[in-house]
């Protein structure tokens, strides 16, 4: 072999042997980026899950927080439709009552008044009655009637102090130790969460 022919054929192998080399760093590296991109993928996927979920869990809770400001504004409307309709039932109980004051069925109202109030009181030999100045002249004549005095041994004097309400009458002993609330303004006061009570199951169609 000449030496020519030995140098080709050495170029011959090391070109050969760093082909194999080239080509060994090729497909390592295309399978590395095949790696890569599988793991890329199952990242990407991974992500795509967290953020869609995060979405979920975003929407979930704003629906709650917009159902439950909904039901907060249903709610305080439903309680001010109450409070509203409570207060003109007894706007216009008012006006009926301040209307009827010359009638018979007042007085009748004012007398069983007198006699509840005096009997709440039973423990006291004197009374005091306080009414609305309209109201004076007729109490007078309730706790000087016969009927009253045989009922009761109680002595009762109508104050000359007038208070400010619709009607009936407040009631304390002569030495302050009691007192007892029976005006209208009071009576009607005490039926006011009754009221409410039933004009909410009305709205909520409850019988």
């Amino acid at each position: 072999m000449s030496s020519n022919s030995a140098l080709e054929h050495m170029i011959s192998k090391v070109l050969f042997q760093k082909e194999a080399e080239l080509i060994s760093h090729i497909d390592s590296a295309y399978q590395e980026s095949l790696n890569n991109l599988e793991s890329s993928r199952g990242k990407l996927k991974a992500e795509r899950t967290r953020i869609v979920e995060a979405a979920r869990k975003q929407a979930e809770n704003l629906k709650r927080q917009i159902v439950g400001s909904a039901r907060l504004a249903a709610r305080n409307q439903e309680l001010l439709t109450i409070e509203n309709a409570v207060n003109n039932a007894f706007e216009e109980a008012k006006k009926r009552l301040q209307a009827s004051s010359s009638k018979d069925s007042y007085k009748e109202l004012m007398k069983h008044i007198v006699e509840e109030s005096i009997s709440a009181v039973g423990g006291s030999n004197e009374v005091i009655i306080e009414c609305n100045k309209n109201d004076a002249e007729l109490v007078r004549k309730i706790i000087m009637s016969s009927e009253l005095q045989s009922k009761s041994k109680v002595q009762a004097r109508v104050s000359d102090q007038h208070i400010d309400v619709l009607g009936g009458i407040r009631i304390k002993s002569a030495d302050g130790s009691m007192t007892y609330d029976n005006t209208l303004d009071s009576r009607i006061e005490r039926l006011k969460p009754l009221i409410r009570k039933n004009i909410a199951q009305m709205l909520r169609g409850v019988a």
